[in-house]
């Protein structure tokens, strides 16, 4: 393990993490994802009482004030879950919805939202993605006008992770006419706001212990001092958040990866087959080994990519490593399950079985947060290797 991620500090939060995942998150997953959903504000809570919501927000509002090292530590560790939906949930609330207003928003509006995230006392969700725009940013055709000394949001959101249970959305909106990097604003928006409408839990292939909802607007009235930072600015914050959610997406695979792995060599083990076990066989415990390889080459990836975050946020050679994460990660995910899986054999297929449920899970990777193909554009531009619009 790099030196950099595993001081003594960093192994103490490793710790304290893997004790509360074995001891409030794995007991109680097959419930979870039976019932569609787990109790974020139950869980959420005691996440808040012991610092884990905001370990890399400001101190002033009950952060850590701990650089963003430290929140990868805590999702590698929170990838020992067994399930993917639960510590995707976690991430929203502290990597997807919340950097943009640790960094922009005002005190007051920090004050009353992110701290009560921060505490556990707050679900927040994050609302970018809609029914024809989802890695398509700049696609997007939610409003929100002014009226007064408020904004009137109307439009939809799709694909809302906390979207059942949240009590806030971080929402990404149209504020103006004009070129669509320039004319989005986040807005922060109480979901017990009159015009505000969920639907049902979405049906989903999987992450099934987490609630997904589609979000109706109609007509919503918020104060416009709900926006984060300047207005327009919204495309270019949206467009920070996704690197933090990109590395964190990348972090909590590791771990969840390598359990696929350790639950595939211990079933073969002892899977019988012309009298021999599944393991013995020189194809699967080299294909095995290879595996592994790939997770610890991914883990080397992300801790440089964490390692220039940390030193220089702003740095382009940032957006292309944490793009590189995300789309190797994606990839291997789907890799890595579909060749484990294989190896189950008919147990493998069966719902109930753990290597099913990640091959399920994980499938999510290569979509949520930036499509693989997304990604491939986002480093192609920045290796100087994408055509132009011009020339295409």
């Amino acid at each position: 393990m790099s030196a950099f991620i595993s001081t003594p500090e960093h192994l103490a939060l490793r710790e304290t993490v893997a004790r509360f995942v074995d001891q409030e998150i794995n007991p109680h997953v097959d419930a979870w994802e039976a019932d569609g959903a787990f109790p974020a504000r139950e869980l959420f809570k005691k996440l808040g009482g012991l610092g884990l919501l905001g370990i890399a927000k400001p101190e002033a509002y009950g952060g850590g004030g701990l650089d963003y090292s430290f929140s990868v530590a805590f999702a590698e560790e929170l990838g020992r879950a067994r399930c993917g939906g639960v510590p995707m949930a976690i991430g929203v609330q502290t990597d997807m919805a919340t950097p943009a207003l640790a960094r922009y928003g005002s005190d007051e509006l920090r004050r009353e939202f992110l701290a009560p995230a921060i505490a556990g006392d707050m679900v927040a969700s994050i609302g970018v993605s809609e029914p024809g725009a989802g890695s398509d940013v700049a696609g997007l055709r939610t409003t929100a006008r002014k009226d007064g000394g408020d904004y009137v949001i109307s439009g939809t959101k799709m694909w809302i992770t906390n979207g059942m249970q949240s009590d806030w959305i971080c929402l990404l909106a149209n504020t103006s006419e004009g070129a669509p990097h320039k004319n989005k604003s986040l807005i922060v928006v109480p979901m017990d706001s009159k015009g505000v409408e969920r639907t049902k839990k979405l049906d989903k292939l999987g992450m099934r212990a987490s609630d997904t909802a589609q979000l109706f607007f109609d007509e919503v009235r918020v104060p416009q001092r709900y926006r984060i930072g300047a207005e327009g600015a919204g495309f270019a914050m949206q467009m920070q958040q996704f690197q933090e959610e990109r590395m964190f997406g990348a972090a909590m695979g590791l771990k969840g990866l390598e359990n696929v792995v350790q639950d595939t060599i211990a079933y073969t083990r002892e899977r019988k087959i012309f009298g021999a076990s599944v393991l013995d066989n020189q194809v699967v415990h080299f294909r095995l080994a290879e595996l592994q390889t790939e997770i610890e080459a991914l883990r080397a990836l992300l801790y440089r990519t964490v390692e220039l975050y940390v030193a220089r946020q702003d740095d382009p050679e940032v957006v292309k490593l944490a793009s590189m994460c995300k789309l190797k990660v994606g990839r291997l995910s789907r890799e890595l399950t579909d060749a484990c899986l294989q190896y189950w054999g008919g147990m493998g297929f069966m719902w109930e079985s753990s290597v099913a449920r990640m091959y399920r899970d994980f499938r999510l990777t290569s979509i949520g947060g930036g499509a693989d193909e997304v990604m491939l554009g986002i480093i192609c531009k920045l290796m100087g290797t994408f055509p132009s619009r011009k020339a295409a």
